[in-house]
């Protein structure tokens, strides 16, 4: 049987372990888990008692072990309750908080051997009544029957050291064996803590970028720096003059912006741009477009900002120019928003440039992307994912397109760690800037990170933009490399 691997595998979760006492489930969860994520009501009949055995304070106990989990649970953090969980009652109570606060539900059944358990209870300082352990052990008899019809999303057998799944698989700890390539991971950079070396800095983060199988980089095009990323006067370039010494690297990595405001540069600019570009790559650039969302930056520098629907009027006609001017040919152009007396732009691009759409409007923004582009940007939450990728899908057939054509990408900001404790100061360092339930989501050691790629690939994704959530240094990217390199 495969053992259960470092948690991640489900977080955040609510798991509530059911065995006898001397069964192990302490200390179970201890190699798994934090101390923080264990919640267990022998420590706290230490708390509220005069001892972890102290059970005239277990009444006390318990109800603050309910105030922990539910506390916890409203702030989606993993929790594992350590009790018996023999009580049927208890468990439903557990479920039901679990469901509310949508969290997963899991359960991990202890089939230790009676001698087993027996064995490591004698050994105890303080045993627990052979007759009490000998209902116990009856107890969870009735429990396993009980826990396969209480409807959990995972159950987990124990029995001595091996783990059974009992319904779903479980995640393998090991980084899968690379197979043929399925997901392409760019490195998106929205961050230049870059010191007094930005030339050196950019390179070295370029360089890891290759080394760890990243096919390209992209870089936010904003004129301020964003409130959830860092502060206003923290260094933001403007991208396609720092893509531009990014291509003099010559890394063979695809380089991009994901995505430039429509309202920031009229479209011949950007056409010229991205041509460019592209030319200096050898054909490896791609262009991200969006109608633009932040006003502030707009004002601060004296730039029109029009309404919702103008902005996303300007998007359609953008993409309409560039690609009259990436077209073969200087003839004159008459299209459905535009006249233009010629096509002159040299150098042209060596291939068709990619143009990825930004944002997740229903109505409208899908709309332009299945009917004028060739991937749309989208949220990395799978549930919300899988909602737009179905609108994406039937705007495509409005548009007869065939949705194979539109890929979808999704921009992604991970926190890596090498276990539990250096995820979770990850946490904390950026907690702040996103909420810690959010933050949670997208936190974990590299083989969390590819199972829940390996999701977003199940829903379609091809490509993860993937903006670590720290990024100080060649060395922050260089932590990505197991993720990436699992896909390759």
């Amino acid at each position: 049987m495969p053992e259960l691997p470092a948690p991640g595998w489900s977080d955040p979760a609510l798991v509530v372990l059911v065995g006898t006492s001397g069964a192990g489930k302490s200390t179970w969860a201890a190699e798994r888990y934090r101390n923080a994520e264990i919640v267990s009501s022998d420590q706290l009949r230490g708390v509220v008692g005069s001892g972890p055995n102290d059970l005239d304070a277990s009444a006390d106990a318990f109800a603050l072990l309910g105030v922990i989990v539910r506390a916890r649970a409203a702030r989606k953090l993993t929790t594992v309750i350590d009790t018996l969980g023999l009580d049927r009652a208890r468990r439903q109570e557990y479920l039901e908080l679990a469901r509310s606060a949508g969290l997963r539900a899991v359960v991990v059944v202890f089939q230790t051997p009676a001698a087993l358990s027996r064995a490591r209870n004698s050994a105890r300082d303080r045993p627990v009544p052979a007759a009490v352990l000998t209902g116990q052990h009856k107890r969870l008899r009735g429990a396993t029957a009980e826990i396969s019809t209480e409807g959990w999303d995972q159950q987990i057998m124990v029995t001595g050291a091996a783990v059974a799944p009992t319904s779903e698989p479980v995640t393998e700890p090991e980084l899968p064996t690379p197979a043929a390539r399925e997901m392409d991971f760019v490195l998106q950079l929205s961050r230049f803590p870059w010191g007094v070396d930005p030339a050196g800095w950019l390179a070295g983060i370029a360089r890891s970028a290759a080394d760890a199988g990243f096919s390209g980089i992209a870089l936010m095009d904003h004129l301020i720096q964003i409130p959830v990323v860092g502060r206003a006067w923290e260094p933001i370039p403007e991208p396609w003059v720092t893509l531009g010494l990014l291509a003099g690297l010559d890394l063979g990595l695809r380089l991009g912006t994901l995505v430039s405001p429509i309202t920031f540069r009229a479209p011949g600019i950007i056409a010229k741009a991205a041509a460019t570009l592209d030319v200096l790559t050898g054909g490896r650039a791609f262009c991200g477009l969006g109608a633009g969302w932040w006003q502030r930056e707009h004002a601060a520098f004296g730039l029109p900002f029009p309404s919702a629907r103008q902005r996303l009027d300007q998007l359609e006609l953008t993409i309409e120019t560039v690609r009259a001017l990436w077209s073969p040919g200087t003839r004159k152009y008459c299209g459905q928003r535009l006249e233009l007396p010629e096509t002159t732009c040299y150098p042209r691009p060596v291939g068709r440039i990619p143009i990825i759409v930004g944002g997740s409007g229903e109505r409208r923004t899908l709309q332009i992307a299945a009917r004028y582009g060739d991937g749309c940007n989208l949220s990395s939450d799978p549930e919300v994912l899988a909602g737009k990728v179905e609108v994406l899908r039937r705007h495509c057939a409005q548009a007869l397109r065939d949705p194979a054509e539109v890929a979808v990408t999704v921009l992604d900001v991970p926190i890596i760690g090498a276990d539990r404790d250096e995820v979770a100061e990850g946490i904390e360092r950026l907690r702040g800037r996103s909420a810690a339930t959010t933050l949670v989501r997208r936190a974990g050691p590299p083989a969390d990170h590819v199972a829940r790629y390996r999701r977003l690939a199940g829903l379609g994704v091809s490509t993860v933009f993937l903006a670590p959530a720290e990024l100080r240094g060649p060395a922050d990217v260089a932590q990505f490399a197991p993720v990436v390199q699992a896909f390759d």
